[in-house]
C-alpha cells in the first residue's frame, strides 16, 4: 500500500496558517483606533419636573448626577432650571442657568452656566437649538458652546410608549486660558425607550454614547453609559399639553 505523500500535508498546514494571519490582519487593524482611545462604562440620571407658571410659560427644573468607572464613582452633578416661553404650538424659546459641580477623579472646576435654546417639533421630529456661556473660577474668559440636536421619536401606543433615537453635537467656537479649546469637541448619540409611568410621569431609558474627540495632545474617549431621565409634569397649562 503507498503511503501518503507528505507534501499535502505541509501543504495543507500552510494554507491554514496562511487564512489564519489573513483574517487576523484586518482585526488587527481595526482594532488599532479602538486601542487609542479610553473607554469608560458610565451611568447617567436626570430628573426634570416643568412647573406651569403662567399662559405659554412654564419653567424646568433640572436635576443630573453622572458617574464613572474611570473616576471612580460619581463625578459630575449638574443643578438648575430653564425658563420656556411658547411662541407658536411647534416652538419654544428657553433660557437658562446650571451650576455644575465636579466630583472623586473629576479634574475639571465647578463652574457656572448660563443657556438660550430654540426646541422646534415637526411631528415624531424634535430639534434643539442651545448655546452655553461657560462662567470659570480659573479665568475671567466665557467659554462659548453651541449644541445642535436632532431626535426621532416613534410611538409604540397612544398611551406615551415610544421609541427614540437622538444626536447632538458640541461645537467650542473659541479658546480661553483656562482650558476649552477651540473647535468640534464631541458628539453624543442616545437611543431608547420611553415609557409612561403615570399621568404626569414619563421616562426615558436608553443606551448613551459619548465620544470626545483627541484634542490638544488628549486621548479620544468613548463614554457607554445607561442614560435614564424622568420626567414630571407638575400641574398643566393649556399652552402645554399635547
Amino acid at each position: 500500500m503507498t503511503r501518503p505523500r507528505r507534501r499535502s500535508r505541509t501543504r495543507h498546514v500552510s494554507t491554514y496558517s496562511f487564512c489564519r494571519v489573513a483574517l487576523a490582519l484586518p482585526l488587527a487593524l481595526a482594532a488599532t483606533p479602538a486601542l487609542a482611545q479610553q473607554q469608560d462604562e458610565q451611568l447617567w440620571l436626570q430628573v426634570n419636573t416643568n412647573v406651569p407658571v403662567a399662559p405659554r410659560v412654564r419653567l424646568t427644573l433640572e436635576q443630573i448626577a453622572r458617574l464613572g468607572d474611570r473616576p471612580d464613582g460619581l463625578y459630575q452633578t449638574e443643578f438648575g432650571g430653564i425658563l420656556g416661553y411658547r411662541v407658536s404650538p411647534a416652538v419654544e424659546l428657553g433660557f437658562g442657568y446650571r451650576k455644575v459641580g465636579a466630583h472623586n477623579g473629576n479634574a475639571a472646576a465647578n463652574e457656572d452656566r448660563l443657556r438660550q435654546q430654540v426646541v422646534a417639533t415637526f411631528g415624531p421630529v424634535a430639534t434643539r437649538f442651545r448655546v452655553d456661556e461657560r462662567f470659570h473660577p480659573r479665568g475671567d474668559e466665557i467659554g462659548f458652546r453651541i449644541r445642535p440636536l436632532v431626535r426621532y421619536n416613534h410611538r409604540l401606543a397612544s398611551k406615551g410608549w415610544a421609541v427614540f433615537a437622538s444626536h447632538e453635537s458640541f461645537y467650542l467656537p473659541n479658546g480661553t486660558v483656562w482650558g476649552q479649546r477651540r473647535g468640534f469637541e464631541r458628539m453624543r448619540n442616545i437611543a431608547g425607550l420611553t415609557l409612561p409611568l403615570g399621568r404626569t410621569v414619563s421616562a426615558d431609558i436608553g443606551y448613551l454614547n459619548q465620544y470626545r474627540f483627541a484634542r490638544g495632545g488628549a486621548r479620544a474617549q468613548m463614554d457607554h453609559a445607561l442614560n435614564v431621565q424622568l420626567t414630571v409634569n407638575a400641574g398643566s397649562s393649556p399652552a402645554f399639553d399635547d
